[in-house]
């Protein structure tokens, strides 16, 4: 134990190592955070079909040989949120066919480009580290950590001052527009934060895996807890400290980042599923 101690601080010394973990505290907490209202609404989904939009679009990114791929990455996803969200309301299209439709369309379109333009020489390399997510998280520079940062605290910030709105719009949103509320709007907003989430993440888990950082969090928090405030705390608490025991697992094992979280959250889901049922049990 003391070896793994001595090895670990030795670890935190190099900078890399330090990026890496305040980037995968960020978007843990900033995933687990909306988590809460998307598994509520039924659309935990869209965080799978928005990462395929992520993965069309880096593919687009390298075609075109971008060297700073995220402001057209995030564009790119932004729009295809907002898209989503108008397309899901179509009663003629529903919300789980409009996220297959563009997540199955934008996976294919951008394994097609990649194929036909790219000039890699690791095609099926770069192809696997976008899904299953690469050591670029190891890589970071300085300022992708503070691009991260000011993104994450722009969502935190977001979610904290339309609390209320997100509230009543995930429980009853015909209700929130019977008192007024502009529900189409606070829908968008989050579709918008989910998004940027997506954008973010990508580099920490790729885009096959960033589903498990929204839904995970928040269905552990609901073995345990029933109110919302305290199921979003938990499902941060918990999400932040996967993200952490994740990322120095992979750095001291040698494992895949992005595989390792998920793994650690599969564990702590079904701790709280015990918890919850000797709670439960307890309880009744």
């Amino acid at each position: 134990m003391a070896e793994l101690f001595e090895k670990l601080s030795l670890y935190l010394q190099y900078p890399f190592v330090r990026y890496a973990l305040i980037v995968g505290v960020l978007i843990a907490l900033c995933s687990s955070l909306l988590g809460v209202t998307l598994v509520l609404k039924r659309f935990s989904f869209i965080g799978d079909g928005l990462s395929h939009v992520a993965f069309g679009a880096m593919a687009i990114a390298a075609v075109v040989g971008l060297t700073n791929e995220m402001p057209l990455v995030l564009a790119i996803t932004v729009v295809s949120a907002v898209l989503l969200l108008r397309t899901g309301q179509n009663a003629k299209i529903k919300g789980d066919a409009a996220v297959a439709m563009i997540s199955v369309g934008a996976l294919a379109i951008g394994y097609l480009l990649m194929n036909l333009f790219s000039k890699s020489s690791n095609l099926s390399g770069d192809v696997c580290s976008t899904l299953f997510g690469s050591t670029s998280i190891l890589t970071l520079t300085r300022t992708e950590v503070w691009i991260c940062a000011v993104l994450s605290v722009v969502v935190v910030a977001v979610f904290i001052l339309f609390y209320n709105k997100i509230f009543s719009v995930t429980f009853d949103e015909s209700f929130a527009r019977a008192t007024g509320t502009r529900a189409g709007l606070y829908n968008l907003l989050i579709a918008v934060v989910i998004a940027v989430i997506i954008v973010l993440a990508m580099n920490l888990v790729g885009s096959l895996l960033i589903s498990a950082l929204v839904i995970f969090p928040a269905l552990s928090a609901m073995r345990v807890f029933k109110n919302f405030k305290a199921v979003t705390i938990c499902s941060a608490v918990f999400s932040v400290a996967c993200a952490l025991f994740g990322i120095l697992i992979s750095i001291l094992a040698g494992t895949p980042v992005g595989s390792t979280i998920v793994a650690v959250d599969i564990v702590g889901f079904f701790i709280f599923l015990v918890i919850g049922s000797v709670k439960g049990g307890i309880n009744g």
